[in-house]
């Protein structure tokens, strides 16, 4: 099933917002000197999927996210999920990129998005 151009910028926005949560999440950790720790393409899937349920809850009509869209992104997730961590692991791995939890989201959410696309 192909999602609308509507739903994939919602999905953009959602998942920038995730990505920003995560910078905003370092730098205060940083500020305590707490350690950063593993962070993967799994966990910011079931970030995605969590802030869906969410936003879904609060405002899914309004913005126009159609029934069933928490189901189908959850087996959209689960249907690209190997090939996500594939190509997040070959980014972090071919470059110079420290594996934050906010590079590792926003290589997932590009990844997913990325997938979604071709899978149309």
């Amino acid at each position: 099933m192909a999602l609308s151009g509507h739903v994939v910028g919602l999905l953009k926005e959602y998942m920038r917002d995730l990505v920003e949560q995560a910078k905003q999440d370092a730098a205060t950790h940083a500020s305590f000197g707490f350690a950063t720790t593993p962070y993967g393409s799994d966990q910011a899937l079931s970030d995605l999927l969590a802030l869906l349920d969410d936003r879904i809850e609060s405002e899914g009509m309004q913005v126009g996210l159609p029934d069933g869209f928490l189901h189908q992104m959850w087996g959209l997730c689960n249907d690209a999920r190997t090939q996500v961590a594939e190509r997040v692991w070959m980014e972090i791995n071919s470059s110079d990129q420290a594996p934050s939890k906010d590079t590792v989201r926003e290589l997932t959410y590009r990844a997913l998005i990325a997938v979604l696309e071709t899978s149309d």
